[in-house]
């Protein structure tokens, strides 16, 4: 019982640690606030976001197979799969980002130059998709350990 009270721990901890990165990339991508300053840092940030999902997808792979319900009643629960969809889907729409703000900051070394406002925009919109789909994971997170989906 204390191992699955210290995997829940961890797996909240570093889905706290997401939320916190993930807003701090959306609060930082706009173009009336981007300096060079704001550039470094969202490569900064965006790192230590990809660090906190990897750490969400393993500290919920440990629950999976160390925790009290055991893996075979996870993976045959639809919700699990609608959890992991959906953040595979958050993965994806993250690496255009991670791209873009590692182009920038090498724009930025080398010529000086920050990004145009609409592509700074389009950055934006996948940050923000993101962001709208995260509360969907514990939503289903929340039915899956009612039960729901069994």
């Amino acid at each position: 019982m204390t191992l699955e009270a210290l995997l829940a721990y961890a797996h909240l901890l570093a889905i706290l640690a997401l939320v916190v990165f993930l807003s701090s990339e959306a609060a930082l991508c706009r173009a009336e606030w981007l300096n060079a300053a704001v550039v470094r840092r969202l490569v900064r940030v965006d790192v230590i976001y990809g660090l906190s999902a990897l750490l969400v997808l393993a500290t919920g792979l440990l629950r999976v197979y160390f925790g009290v319900k055991g893996s075979a009643w996870y993976w045959a629960n639809p919700l699990l799969h609608v959890k992991l969809g959906l953040f595979l889907v958050m993965a994806g729409l993250s690496l255009p980002p991670t791209l873009a703000f590692r182009r920038w900051r090498r724009a930025l070394d080398a010529e000086g130059t920050l990004p145009a406002a609409n592509e700074v925009a389009r950055v934006r919109r996948l940050v923000m998709i993101q962001a709208h789909l995260m509360p969907l994971i514990p939503l289903a997170a929340v039915f899956l350990a009612r039960g729901y989906g069994h």
